[in-house]
């Protein structure tokens, strides 16, 4: 053509062109397909690690644990509930599982799964919730079950996910009927007690086919929080999550009001029986770890042989009542008690005043202060550097940097030796010592012993800032009792199935090699003379026992917070804490001197007849002068006043009569005040240490 164009190129750009309807289906399908390939991707991803889901037709079989004292004796019963029989949801009056429908689910008959409307309000909960706090779940009951059977407890968005996918999954399996009755039997209650039949036995003492509407009510209020809202730890709020349940019964139509009214004035009768039996405490602190000591494919019931000795332990039991009725009007609020033997056996255990009202076990879980308690391991430190028991210091104000410790009365001694310094507690000299010898050395010291917890080694190390528990104080304790040896703290002796067939035997970690000697004589003797003196004539008179061999230490923390009595006879170390959950103060100035120290004795007065005693190993030497390494080091630390600290010594065990003379040494520069060139005292003891060779 003249003017070039073809014309069918025109009319096919014109024809090319969408109308806005092609444009939107267009687009609509590539967005709907790029939406499938992602949503495909986000589920294949969040279905990476999910469990096996295949396995709830068959579920394991769960064995009891049966647990027995040393003697065979019969302490509780655990997970036999798990091997139980599930109950039949036919079997249950009908206002029991729709007391759990009424408080958890309210739409569980309608929904898929999961809950459309609830997710929405948990999300817009989420969008403003404070930071740190946790997600809001807006689960359903078959969430919750895919929760409980196959996932963790974990608050994060891909396990909410994950319990969705498998929330579709059980209600596309199973009957709305079948979950609700596997939600009822495989759901904790908290106490030990897992499905619907084992919590009407442990809180009701009945089958959950008798459960009454008010008791109905409680349980399902324990889904929420079983711990916070047990009736054995707090009735009151028990009682009143269990009203708010019965309210939502009668919106949901579940019962009549007239029901309601009558199901509050029905008292509620919790059974407190496996509450107040002994050693619920040690026996929780078994069972959380005790299956992982076995074959996991084990199915068979297991017999669990302990080292608690239950006549010592209702001792113990009794002696905590009755010392902490006597002083509640202290402000003392809770205590702890634990017992071993000198192999680490755990032969008593107490982790608080009242199982019933509180499960959390203070023996093995509460971190708290160790006060004076932590200053044998000063001492000790210095008796393996060269001190001695009648080694001569000063009681008087000193600093370390901006730190000044001070003494419980608020005076000083002046004159002293290392033995009534120990005695009596003095917190200027424990202070200085731990300088002298290095606080690095003191922490070595302790964690060698048996501490396992963190060990700060700021200048008030020595009045024992370190946070640590009961049990583990008395795994360090255990060799001033034993002859110097480590032990490991342990309560199972021995597993076994009914049949016989040993599953598992408890081993020390020392066997293979010899036990392990952590502390020698004379560091030992002198240890277990001064804290002898401690019970004799100091701050642990309140617990001495006429005609044993004992010894010990008391603690208070400076602000009285918590106090402790740590003794031990041969082979036998008990350590009493006792404080306050809140960690404030005691307002009776509570010291290790008292409460403690009472508990402790009133209990060993009584577990001292029941067990074979023998007095503490390596008795105290005679004492003689300072080894020549020892005293070259006093010279080097106390100067020519050496010589008058001597001279006092010999006038005073000359018989003469005449009071030693009080002598004041110059302080002993800090360490953050020396110059770079100036010796330590390790540097003193090894200069003194070559010159003896």
């Amino acid at each position: 053509m003249a003017n070039g164009r073809d014309p069918d190129v025109g009319g096919a750009k014109r024809s090319s062109r969408r109308t806005p309807l092609q444009a939107i289906l267009y687009w609509g399908t590539v967005l709907s397909i790029w939406a499938i390939f992602f949503a495909v991707a986000f589920i294949g991803f969040m279905a990476i690690d999910l469990p096996d889901i295949s396995s709830l037709d068959h579920p394991a079989k769960q064995p009891s644990i049966t647990y027995l004292d040393r003697s065979g004796a019969l302490i509780a019963v655990r997970g036999g509930s798990q091997a139980a029989a599930p109950v039949k949801l036919g079997e249950l009056p009908d206002y029991v599982p729709l007391a759990f429908v009424a408080i958890e689910d309210r739409r569980f008959f309608t929904h898929p799964g999961f809950d459309p409307v609830g997710m929405g309000r948990a999300v817009l909960r989420n969008l403003t919730k404070r930071k740190g706090a946790n997600l809001s779940g807006g689960s359903t009951i078959t969430q919750q079950l895919a929760r409980n059977l196959f996932l963790s407890a974990d608050q994060n968005y891909k396990r909410k996910v994950q319990e969705l996918m498998i929330a579709v999954w059980l209600e596309h399996k199973y009957t709305k009927k079948q979950i609700l009755e596997l939600y009822l039997n495989r759901v904790y209650f908290g106490a030990g007690a897992y499905g619907i039949e084992a919590a009407s036995q442990r809180y009701f003492n009945k089958p959950a086919k008798n459960l009454t509407v008010g008791e109905a009510a409680m349980l399902a209020g324990l889904m929420k929080a079983p711990n916070s809202y047990s009736p054995l730890s707090d009735q009151e709020r028990a009682g009143k999550r269990a009203g708010i349940v019965l309210d939502e019964m009668v919106q949901s139509k579940v019962i009549t009001p007239e029901e309601r009214l009558e199901a509050l004035k029905t008292p509620i009768s919790v059974s407190k029986t496996l509450a107040s039996a002994h050693a619920q405490y040690f026996i929780d602190w078994l069972d959380r770890d005790i299956r992982t000591l076995v074959d996991p494919k084990n199915t068979e019931d297991l017999i669990v042989e302990t080292t608690l000795d239950l006549p010592i332990q209702t001792d113990a039991e009794r002696a905590v009542q009755t010392i902490m009725a006597r002083d509640a009007k202290k402000g003392v609020q809770q205590a702890a008690v634990v017992s071993v033997d000198g192999e680490g056996r755990i032969r008593a255990l107490i982790g608080g005043v009242s199982y019933g009202e509180s499960q959390f076990n203070r023996a093995t879980d509460a971190h708290r202060q160790a006060g004076s308690s932590f200053k044998p391991f000063v001492y000790l430190t210095a008796m393996e550097a060269g001190y001695q028991p009648s080694t001569p210091v000063v009681d008087e104000p000193y600093s370390i940097g901006n730190w000044t410790p001070e003494n419980y009365t608020k005076r000083y001694l002046g004159l002293i030796d290392l033995k009534t310094a120990l005695a009596q507690s003095i917190n200027t000299v424990a202070a200085r010592l731990a300088n002298d010898v290095g606080r690095d050395n003191v922490a070595r010291t302790a964690k060698r012993m048996g501490l396992t917890s963190k060990i700060n080694t700021d200048p008030a190390m020595a009045l024992g800032t370190s946070e640590v528990t009961p049990l583990e104080m008395a795994q360090a304790y255990i060799p001033f009792s034993n002859g110097g040896y480590r032990a490991t703290v342990h309560g199972v002796i021995r597993i076994r199935t009914a049949s016989g067939k040993v599953l598992y035997q408890y081993r020390d970690p020392g066997e293979d090699g010899g036990r392990v000697r952590v502390v020698s004589n004379p560091a030992l003797s002198n240890m277990n003379l001064m804290m002898r003196e401690v019970m004799n004539s100091g701050s642990g008179g309140g617990a001495r026992i006429a005609g044993y061999d004992i010894a010990g230490k008391t603690g208070t923390t400076s602000d009285y917070r918590d106090a402790w009595f740590d003794g031990f006879t041969g082979g036998f170390v008990t350590i009493v804490w006792v404080g306050r959950d809140d960690n404030t103060v005691m307002k009776g100035k509570v010291t290790g001197g008292s409460t403690p120290a009472a508990i402790w004795k009133a209990y060993m007065t009584s577990a001292l007849k029941r067990i074979q005693v023998s007095a503490i190993p390596d008795g105290p030497p005679a004492e003689g002068p300072l080894t020549p390494v020892a005293e070259d080091a006093l010279r080097g630390l106390l100067g020519t006043q050496a010589d008058a600290v001597a001279a006092s010594q010999a006038a005073n065990d000359n018989g003469s009569g005449e009071p030693p003379p009080i002598v004041t040494m110059k302080p002993i520069p800090n360490p953050e005040e020396k110059p770079a060139k100036s010796q330590t005292a390790d540097d003193l003891f090894s200069e003194a240490q070559k010159k003896s060779q």
